[in-house]
């Protein structure tokens, strides 16, 4: 049975940037997953995904014409259920009736349970044709589309309007009915470069026709390899470096069928503004690739990517230079109308801008930010007027015409206006900073007075929005709670601050009775977790678990706690004490009594005594070692133990009928307890 390669290719509308390659991704992987369920690959297979603006595509290898023959086995009633006085019942007519057999054509097998009737038959393998309409239809449905929409009079729905569809097993075409649209093997190619109809020979033919017929390159990742190749030649040819994160390259292979990269400029003159809002614009606006030179500054030079391929360029080059040239002169203009107005000037509109509906304005906000910020200052050894001020001024920028065109600019822009107003670098500095971290694994603030502005914005938004019950459920975040406890934590265990006094402060500088009485606790149990979170990155889980277990508020040690679990747990004793402690807490759960000193005129075996000496030897051990910060030492010196609290527990009865006895022996058990734990709670480690 000859396989073949099977090409499926939807033509479409322009579909949308940012979403084409997840979606050429998703389309792929149901395909190949609808094939390999319905068995019609043979052997090893290659999934090749394609994905230009206007197409969605896919390349199986190795697909057979026909399914192989199948042995079917369908289980039906138990024998037990299946006769009665030697005739069939009427469950079991009913089964072979479901089958299409005849009862003597049953057997009867054993189910691994019992002894059931069976019908045993070779189905006949059903062509791909017959297959591949469902499969197609069903990856379809599957794909990841946040918006459909309906075209012409058809019924249909799509993220955009579908014009024609190949289905090609090897040089045959397969029929199939996709979307209202009868498969084929032809297709268009690039919407200017491309002239007429391109008929697909074969599935392996695909790439190759669309790069010499259809001028496009179908591959999503070979176009973005082939501009960034271009980019880079371009900016080396420059002394330059490009500017631009892997998003907009992506965006912009999802934007172009035939990429071809251009050089052009702008006036010198706009280089006064902020390098970071030509950049933003250049990027967000129109797509470009802005250029530093060898100290990172930006260049009067970008680069563009064309969709088209012109003998004289000039006139494209042109025609984005005016466009960009308008862009500019906007936040030209932004930037020098902002100027005529101090920050501080600015902090009455802050009153006019809604913070939250329930928590009330950026102006009420900026009081709270000030209050948490002194405080924090305070902790840090750091000048609280000089966090105050910072603070107070962080969102002025807010109501600057610059950061009212580019939100994304807030901050930054501050920073410019700060240092324009002449206030000092670190204040300026701290106004940018104070949204820092902004994402998973982003730089923490530098300085002190920029620390405490940023936690205390990040510990108002958590402990506001968590008080008036908006609390992060499932995958919906949409105050970003989380990367605001991400990014306290990070800062927190950085600067050996007190985290849950850090919520308590956050908290009583909202007015009282506006957030739930229970936030504090709340939000400590929060930051619990996304800690636990952060550390399972680097640690396993048991090893968290045990280090967390002792609620620290004092992050800046858990890093050498979990160091030091993770040697005791490599030692030869760790299983045995691990298993020693957990009977000890759950002995302890049974006191009826409080307990207290052991008395050791009380202590009656020799095991215990002996557990004793030992614990009391060990404790000043412990104790010192917790202090200097030692975790590794104090919990190595509990292996030394081990030989006494087994013997302990093969010998003594710790619930003793004597009521003094078996108290004495609790309290003997919780003093050990509180020496296996100084450190973390070792019964939660696993073997």
């Amino acid at each position: 049975m000859m396989t073949q390669t099977l090409l499926i290719e939807l033509l479409t509308e322009e579909l949308p940037p940012k979403a084409l390659n997840n979606l050429s991704n998703h389309f792929a992987a149901s395909i190949a997953e609808g094939l390999e369920k319905a068995q019609l690959i043979d052997g090893e297979t290659a999934v090749t995904a394609y994905a230009s603006p206007r197409r969605l595509a896919v390349q199986v290898k190795n697909v057979k014409p026909v399914q192989a023959d199948q042995q079917i086995v369908k289980k039906g009633p138990a024998v037990a259920n299946g006769m009665k006085d030697g005739a069939p019942t009427k469950a079991l007519e009913g089964f072979a009736r479901g089958a299409g057999a005849k009862i003597e054509d049953l057997k009867v097998i054993h189910d691994g349970k019992q002894d059931v009737f069976a019908y045993e038959f070779t189905q006949t393998g059903q062509p791909l044709s017959a297959l591949l309409d469902d499969i197609i239809n069903q990856a379809v449905k599957k794909l990841p589309i946040p918006k459909v929409m309906r075209w012409g009079s058809s019924t249909f729905t799509f993220v955009r309007p579908v014009h024609s569809l190949i289905v090609l097993h090897g040089a045959d075409v397969v029929n199939a009915s996709v979307l209202g649209l009868q498969s084929g093997n032809t297709t268009l190619g690039h919407r200017f470069l491309s002239d007429g109809v391109i008929t697909i020979q074969q599935a392996d033919s695909y790439a190759e026709q669309l790069r010499t017929e259809g001028k496009v390159i179908a591959s999503f990742a070979e176009r973005k390899d082939a501009i960034q190749t271009a980019l880079n030649q371009q900016a080396g040819r420059l002394n330059a470096t490009v500017a631009a994160d892997d998003s907009l390259l992506d965006e912009v292979t999802a934007l172009v069928e035939w990429p071809v990269v251009l050089e052009a400029g702008f006036e010198e003159h706009f280089l006064s503004v902020p390098q970071e809002c030509l950049i933003l614009t250049m990027q967000q606006n129109q797509k470009y690739f802005p250029l530093l030179d060898t100290s990172g500054k930006l260049m009067s030079r970008f680069l563009l990517v064309s969709n088209l391929e012109a003998a004289d360029p000039s006139h494209i080059i042109s025609g984005n230079e005016r466009v960009l040239r308008a862009r500019l002169a906007d936040a030209e203009f932004f930037y020098q109308q902002d100027q005529k107005a101090t920050l501080e000037s600015r902090l009455p509109k802050l009153s006019q801008v809604v913070y939250h509906n329930k928590l009330g304005n950026q102006a009420e906000r900026i009081e709270r930010l000030a209050a948490i910020s002194r405080h924090i200052a305070d902790s840090l050894g750091a000048d609280a007027a000089a966090a105050e001020r910072a603070t107070r001024l962080s969102k002025a920028d807010l109501v600057t015409e610059m950061v009212g065109e580019f939100p994304e600019l807030q901050g930054t822009m501050g920073k410019y206006y700060a240092r324009l107003d002449s206030e000092s670098e670190e204040t300026a500095n701290a106004i940018e900073q104070h949204y820092w971290p902004r994402f998973a694994g982003d730089k923490l603030p530098e300085g002190k007075i920029a620390t405490a502005a940023a936690l205390a914005d990040k510990l108002e938004t958590l402990v506001g929005i968590w008080g008036i019950g908006l609390i992060p459920t499932g995958d919906k975040d949409p105050y970003a709670l989380r990367r605001s406890a991400l990014g306290i934590l990070r800062m927190v265990m950085q600067n050996d601050l007190d985290v849950n006094e850090l919520v308590q402060t956050a908290f009583a500088a909202f007015p009282q009775g506006l957030l739930n009485a229970n936030t504090p606790s709340e939000v400590a149990g929060f930051m619990q977790a996304r800690l636990a979170v952060l550390l399972q990155n680097d640690y396993p889980q048991d090893i968290v678990a045990a280090v967390l277990a002792k609620n620290p508020s004092r992050l800046n040690d858990v890093e050498a706690k979990l160091q030091a679990v993770a040697a005791f747990k490599a030692l030869p004793e760790a299983a045995a004490l691990a298993a020693a402690n957990k009977r000890v807490q759950n002995l302890l759960k049974k006191a009826d009594a409080e307990l207290g000193a052991v008395n050791e005129s009380l202590l009656q075996q020799d095991e215990e005594k002996a557990l004793f000496a030992a614990s009391r030897g060990l404790q000043p051990k412990i104790a010192a070692a917790v202090a200097q910060g030692n975790f590794q030492t104090a919990l190595t010196e509990l292996a030394a133990i081990k030989p006494q609290v087994d013997a302990f527990f093969d010998g003594v009865m710790v619930m003793a009928d004597d009521a003094a006895i078996k108290q004495n022996r609790l309290n003997l058990l919780n003093q050990l307890a509180g020496q296996m734990n100084a450190v973390a709670d070792i019964a939660l480690l696993s073997e």
